[in-house]
């Protein structure tokens, strides 16, 4: 098993890194929020999960070892491969998780793509008494995102892609309303609507 990924980032997606690691490049799917908050030329160290199938191997990376922790114990859950636990993690943080988890918040939990209310009482009822408590210190509301960390993600994704610090900054302010009228901000519209301002300028 690859247990970590470290070199400097060659290519970055909406949800994977190409990292170069001297002879190779590795690719590792990611979570959206990871992909933004990198840029090409940066070092980085991810853990890793590989999945082996058949007819593929499928790397996936992580800023630390609590996703991945996260990202392997949910798939135990019956129904619950590589592709939805990812899915979990680009939508909840493992804290986040752990609340609606200690809540039965089913609302925060079918935000989740692909995740229905049948699914959500499934990760309430199997992950409770085995994820653990959140680790971060206060409770996070689940479901949120602050202001700030939609604009960091946003800013560090139009840097990635070549923007200046201060082009990034101009387009996160652009798009500030439209966040605001979001009771969930979300990152890839907000992205969208960023680089668009940009080409308009």
């Amino acid at each position: 098993m690859i247990a970590f990924l470290r070199g400097v980032v060659n290519l970055v997606g909406p949800d994977y890194v190409v990292v170069d690691i001297g002879p190779m490049g590795v690719t590792a799917s990611c979570t959206p929020a990871t992909a933004l908050g990198l840029r090409i030329g940066d070092h980085v160290e991810l853990v890793t999960a590989m999945i082996v199938r058949e007819d593929s191997l499928t790397l996936f990376g992580f800023l630390d070892t609590d996703e991945r922790a996260v990202f392997e114990l949910v798939q135990t859950i019956s129904g619950v491969g590589p592709r939805l636990a990812l899915a979990i993690l680009s939508t909840l943080s493992p804290d986040e998780l752990r609340v609606a988890v200690a809540r039965n918040d089913l609302a925060t939990l079918t935000k989740v793509p692909g995740v229905g209310q049948k699914g959500a009482g499934r990760l309430v009822l199997e992950l409770k008494g085995r994820i653990g408590p959140p680790t971060g210190g206060a409770p996070i509301s689940a479901g949120s995102i602050s202001p700030a960390g939609w604009q960091g993600a946003v800013g560090a994704g139009l840097m990635s892609l070549g923007w200046s610090q201060r082009e990034a900054e101009a387009a996160v302010s652009a798009v500030t309303p439209l966040a605001a009228e979001m009771a969930d901000p979300d990152i890839a519209v907000l992205l969208k609507a960023a680089l668009q301002s940009l080409d308009r300028s």
